[in-house]
This record gives structure tokens, C-alpha cells and sequence, in this order.
């Protein structure tokens, strides 16, 4: 996996955690979903390419 994609991963990564915490914050549910989810994307996308890298190896 490249350095990039880490980057990319982490990145979207720490904004759903930095939107649910502003959800938190302001009484927003629906933000607070939505920085759970994007949290959640992140993870599944991290876990893509680390199949990637076991396949290649």
C-alpha cells in the first residue's frame, strides 16, 4: 500500500472524527452520523488494501 493512500485513510479518518465531535458539541445528530460513518469508511477502505498488501505478498 502506498504512503499516499495511508495518508488519504488517516486523513478522512481523522475529519469523521473531527465532524462527529462538532456534532457532539452542537447537539447535531445527523453530523455526529455523519462523522461516524466517514469514520467508518476510512476503516474499510484501510482494511481494502491491507488484503491488497496480503495478496501481493
Amino acid at each position: 500500500m502506498g504512503a499516499s493512500d495511508k495518508i488519504k485513510n488517516a486523513a478522512e479518518e481523522a475529519a469523521g472524527k473531527a465532524k462527529e465531535a462538532a456534532g457532539k458539541l452542537t447537539d447535531n445528530e445527523r453530523l455526529e452520523a455523519e462523522g461516524k460513518a466517514d469514520q467508518t469508511k476510512a476503516n474499510l477502505k484501510q482494511a481494502g488494501e491491507n488484503v491488497k498488501d496480503a495478496i501481493a505478498d
